[in-house]
């Protein structure tokens, strides 16, 4: 069984050993070196805020974990606009058995998210880098999901092309996720609550025939 090691993680990481041995089983060490490397290369480098290592778990990590019950087995997600790899490297890890494709435009975050996924070094999962705007991309997935990336209007906009018929755009949303599906059709809120997570809201907008 895996067991996070004193010595080898930080001190964030160990105080949220439960919950991480509950989300992320098989994929405990995998986690805990991503979660290292986002307070290192990933404030070093101002993908992440300087203040927010202590927080790390609860703003970054597990918020990414509500969307994972959205995806049925074996689907295939882009995450768009990636940056420093959330939410697309949490779903892999929370979920193995989804093909997870990282689409990021900038070089200099295309070569973070190759070491991100390189310190990670799981032989579970595997994580595909594309650098590229979300309008060129000409591929397809079940899913495509953004964190932070664009109103959701917009991001239909930029990512429709990509979404696969019969799978959904989900877009990670805060408080005002109601008022950001006025005038988008189709548009579903989930509100997913999960054990020791805060509430997280997702916006649903299915790709019908």
């Amino acid at each position: 069984m895996e067991n996070l090691q004193p010595e080898s993680v930080s001190r964030e990481t160990l105080a949220h050993s439960t919950l991480i041995a509950q989300y992320f089983p098989g994929q405990i060490e995998a986690i805990a070196r991503y979660a290292d490397f986002l307070v290192g290369a990933g404030i070093e480098r101002g993908l992440i805020g300087p203040r927010e290592g202590e927080r790390i778990w609860d703003r970054h990590i597990f918020n990414c974990l509500p969307i994972t019950q959205l995806l049925p087995e074996g689907a295939s997600l882009f995450d768009i606009g990636s940056g420093a790899g959330l939410p697309g490297i949490v779903i892999a890890l929370a979920r193995p058995d989804v093909k997870v494709t990282l689409i990021e435009p900038l070089e200099r975050r295309v070569e973070f998210l190759k070491e991100a996924v390189a310190a990670i070094s799981s032989d579970l999962i595997e994580i595909e880098v594309i650098r590229g705007r979300a309008q060129d991309v000409k591929k397809s997935a079940n899913f495509v999901t953004a964190r932070a990336v664009a109103p959701l209007e917009k991001l239909k906009k930029m990512s429709w092309h990509m979404v696969k018929t019969g799978g959904s755009l989900l877009a990670m949303k805060g408080e005002s996720a109601a008022s950001e599906m006025v005038g988008v059709k189709g548009a579903e809120l989930h509100e997913i609550k999960l054990e020791g997570i805060e509430l997280g809201r997702i916006i649903s907008v299915r790709k019908g025939a």
